[in-house]
């Protein structure tokens, strides 16, 4: 590796006979290509380390007798070097001839930068005999090995060990012996290979390449865009030809740095699967709403219409009821998958059309005890910094989240830290991968996130770790928070939450005394009764020991969809105007009633499982839904699905049948994420554009347009003519946004936010001299040990929590329509230790049957050792096995979410084999 200069530092040199500079720590390699001038690689790219092997970019040095690798070779004052004197190029020829010659007789299709670098340096066919070469492996259903394409350039190797750090190739052998190995044999789909295709990408040759063989052909055209999948905001490249998705490449973004994982490198061809909705579809006259849909079937239950007559039905039934029985009686789901802008118009819809503000998404079900917290706390919901600013970071508290599962390359930015010294603690109560890189592991027992964080907070005051000086200048109520937390010793909460008091005190100690500390959370901290108690505990560890404000240290709760930061920037909440303004607030109505024409309520809303509940009591009759599913992800499911068969009225908006569209009056067929354009803001606060790589399929239409529609039907004079005008007239009630205006969104395709200012580039550490409250200051708020409303019993022994799984997303309406994602994880399990499993006589991927007071659901078991003795894990993404029919209603008392993390259930062996998902079938509609 190369010395590191200071920045100031600048090399004269001489390079093909012209004078060059060399920056700080650039290699002979970079300053020519910054000149203009080609060397030929294979083993070098973009965002890896150097490593010298491959010898193609060889250059001859004045006064050095060998030829030396320009890809790791530092120049030096005064250095004379060439690329293209004769011994040079001799030399990068006969390396590429060489590697030509134990190629296939027929390359690999696609890219392939050895033909590529054969074809300009003049070189033709090898003069060399090939070598024997390995037989193809296509056991893995992402990505096919093709070893007699292999040049041993390490580019997979190290794209797998060092930026996505998975460990999963090696290199194995040597000399004519050496070959690419994979961790668990010879097999890549017998590995433990998570399928992210950061080794696909590298390899410059399609030795590594996609399984799907039309990933290999020419693109038409390349669209750059966003992944549509968890809050991390990925940008990426679409490859298309025909009209179809080829394959997704990821792209050098703020978020990302070109890295991508499982879905949102495999998980496109949903938008192409032939059962997306192409027709607005009416429920027939006298189909009861409880009726199962069959897709193959689904004429039985629903007609097809004109978009005329969709849209009249659909504004119809909502105005009749809001007319009849008044505002109260509707309600509105919007998306956070969809755009900014489809979220502003829809809470505005609500807000104007029905008069209300029971609006909601999925941010109730998430993360709203965090914010709320947050917006207590500090006076924002936000994050305080962006996740990669783990590299600045000495110390990292992550809790209650598996990024490795739920934000895959968030968790190789973590993964990269910790390679550089920073310490990570990881704290769940299940043992998650990233267990294996921490410094130390809080395997905590379920529903005692207080007693932990209390105790540590504890120690901090009692050994005076705490940061008095920024106490006193930006904080108010420390002295109640220490008086309360004197009871609190590790001695007292080690029983409680299963860690023992000296490592409590490590801990504490460590992350209050380390240069920048940083705290991450996910739903195992906010999916909780007491979700905002915890989140308070998290917020008074930084304000304590001033760990937040600057770079590497702060709050970051990890946003689970793409864009539920986003759509609650833009008022898709009860009781938040866009820019979180109160309802409440007789200025902040004032505001919204000038800009939009109509005077507004002043009593918050209904969030989404509170609807639910009015529903079934009959106040609230009828609904528009869009882009969400609440018929799986609502907990108590079942008590759900009722709600909905019960209104009046039941308008949805989406891209397919989901198990809520099933329910409806009223389908209408949207865009999905490729097909749209708009601004989406990721977990970092990055506002970033999607750009619109297809057509919707059909008569499907843009999501906009549709609310659009509605709203005029609702007697609303909207003529908004592109998606840029929206945002401009979201940008006049956001102030974050106010620096931020369309043309430069456009420009610069990611702008984070707050951005006050035209000029400014947007501020990624937030905090820094004061918090956004009223008096500029942080407020500790104590909190004391709340427990689920209910316990396991001799009925129910077992814990319930429920999840994510890194090939589904959320309900798996998208990735379980995904070729290669269905095909890596194709049945609902469930997650046991694999003691549980052998007292139950149950082998791994036998069946098991879970109950809950609320349902029960079978499935298969999986061994696992993380998760606990006495727990079972389960992804909600699996409608034939739908387990939030099992979860507890139970609301926090301040976030109003659910408490999905803590449920009592029993488990027996055997049970009724979950049925194939309707995804599978190939009706198109």
């Amino acid at each position: 590796m190369n010395a590191v200069m200071s920045p100031e530092v600048v090399i004269d040199f001489t390079l093909n006979g012209q004078p060059v500079q060399a920056r700080a720590g650039e290699t002979l390699w970079t300053v020519a290509r910054r000149h203009g001038i080609e060397i030929p690689h294979l083993c070098h790219a973009q965002g890896l380390r150097p490593a010298g092997n491959c010898r193609a970019c060889v250059v001859e040095i004045e006064g050095e007798r060998v030829l030396a690798p320009s890809c790791c070779r530092s120049p030096t004052p005064g250095m004379v070097v060439r690329s293209d004197s004769a011994r040079a190029v001799a030399a990068q020829k006969m390396v590429i001839e060489l590697l030509l010659s134990d190629q296939p007789a027929t390359p690999r299709t696609g890219r392939n930068e050895l033909t590529e670098w054969a074809a300009k340096l003049g070189v033709g066919q090898p003069r060399f005999a090939p070598r024997t070469q390995p037989a193809p492996d296509v056991s893995h259903p992402a990505i096919a090995v093709h070893l007699d394409a292999c040049i041993h350039c390490t580019r997979c190797l190290r794209a797998c060990r060092e930026v996505q750090v998975n460990d999963v190739i090696g290199l194995a052998g040597r000399g004519a012996r050496t070959t690419i190995v994979f961790d668990m044999g010879d097999a890549m789909g017998a590995s433990t290979c998570v399928g992210c295709g950061e080794c696909v990408q590298a390899c410059p040759t399609g030795a590594l390449s996609p399984a799907q063989g039309a990933g290999l052909q020419q693109a038409d055209r390349r669209v750059e865009s966003i992944c549509p999948y968890c809050g991390v905001g990925c940008q990426l490249t679409y490859h298309i030809k025909d009209e179809r998705i080829l394959r997704v490449e990821g792209r050098h973004g703020p978020a990302n740095q070109g890295r991508l994982c499982v879905k949102g490198r495999y998980g496109f061809d949903y938008v192409h699967h032939p059962q997306r909705l192409t027709v607005p579809l009416l429920r027939r006259e006298g189909v009861p709403k409880h009726t199962p849909v069959d897709p193959e079937r689904w004429h039985e239950v629903f007609r097809a219409a004109s978009w005329d007559e969709a849209l009249a039905r659909a504004s119809e039934g909502l105005r009749r009821i809001r007319d009849t029985l008044g505002p109260r009686a509707l309600a509105g789901f919007g998306s956070a998958k969809g755009s900014n802008e489809e979220a502003y118009l829809f809470q505005k819809l609500v807000r104007t059309g029905f008069r209300s503000h029971n609006v909601d998404h999925c941010t109730r079900l998430c993360h709203a005890s965090s914010v709320a917290a947050l917006l207590e706390g500090i006076g924002s919901g936000a994050v305080s910094n962006p996740v990669r600013d783990v590299a600045q970071a000495e110390f990292v508290l992550l809790i209650g989240a598996n990024p490795t599962v739920n934000h895959p390359v968030a968790a190789t930015w973590i993964k990269n830290a910790v390679r550089q010294g920073t310490k990570l603690v990881v704290a769940d109560p299940r043992r998650t991968e990233l267990a294996r890189h921490a410094w130390r592991v809080l395997q905590f027992r379920p529903d005692t996130d207080v007693a932990l964080l209390n105790a540590m907070m504890h120690t901090i005051i009692a050994e005076d770790l705490i940061d008095s000086a920024f106490i006193e200048a930006r904080t108010t109520g420390f002295d109640a928070l220490k008086a309360h937390l004197a009871a609190y010793r590790p001695e007292a909460m080690a029983p409680l939450c299963g860690i023992d008091a000296d490592t409590i005190r490590e801990v504490a100690r460590a992350y209050a005394t380390a240069r920048a500390s940083m705290i991450l959370w996910g739903m195992g901290i906010s999916q909780h009764v007491h979700g905002t108690d915890n989140a308070r505990c998290l917020i008074a560890l930084a304000l304590m020991t001033g760990q937040i404000g600057r770079p590497g240290t702060g709050l970051h709760p990890l946003r689970g969809q793409n864009n539920v930061q986003g759509a609650s920037d833009a008022g898709l909440i009860p009781m938040m105007f866009p820019d979180y303004q109160r309802v409440t607030d007789a200025a902040a109505r004032a505001k919204f009633e000038r800009l939009w024409g109509v005077p507004l309520d002043d009593q918050p809303g209904l969030t989404v499982v509170e609807v639910m509940d009015a529903a079934l009591r009959g106040e609230v009759r009828g609904m528009y839904i869009v882009g969400e599913n609440p018929a799986m992800s609502d907990p108590d499911a079942e008590h759900a699905r009722q709600a909905l068969a019960a209104l009046d009225h039941l308008v949805v908006q989406d891209i397919f049948l989901t198990e809520t569209a099933a329910l409806a009056d009223v389908v209408l067929p949207a865009s999905a994420f490729p097909e749209k354009t708009g601004s989406f803001t990721n977990t970092d606060r990055l506002v970033q554009l999607g750009r619109q790589a297809l057509q919707p399929p059909g008569q499907a239409r843009q999501d906009w347009e549709i609310i659009q529609s509605i709203a005029q039907g609702l007697g609303l004079p909207w003529h908004y003519t592109d998606i840029g005008q929206v945002y401009e007239e979201m940008r006049q009630c956001m102030p974050s946004l106010a620096g931020l205006s369309w043309a430069r969104l456009q420009r610069e395709g990611a702008v984070v936010h707050p951005c006050p200012d035209e000029d400014a580039p947007g501020q990624a550490v937030v905090f820094t001299d004061h918090f956004p409250t009223p008096d500029g200051r942080g407020r500790f708020v104590p909190v004391d040990l709340v427990s689920a409303d209910e316990r396991p019993d001799a009925d129910h022994p077992f814990v319930l929590i429920t999840g994510r799984q890194l090939e589904h997303w959320h309900t798996g309406s998208m990735t379980r329509r995904s070729r290669v994602l269905d095909a890596l994880e194709p049945d609902p399990v469930g997650l046991m230790h694999p003691q549980d499993l052998q007292r139950l006589g149950v082998a791994p991927g036998g069946l098991v049957t879970l109950r809950s007071r609320r349902g029960e659901v079978s499935l298969y078991a999986r061994a696992d050792e993380g998760t606990p003795v006495g727990t079972v894990f389960v992804p909600f993404c699996y409608a034939e096995a739908a387990i939030n029919k099992l979860t507890n209603p139970a609301l926090d008392p301040y976030g109003k979410i659910p408490e999905f993390k803590y449920c009592a259930v029993s488990v027996r062996a055997g049970g009724s084999v979950p049925g194939p998902h309707p995804t599978r079938s190939p009706t198109k509609m």
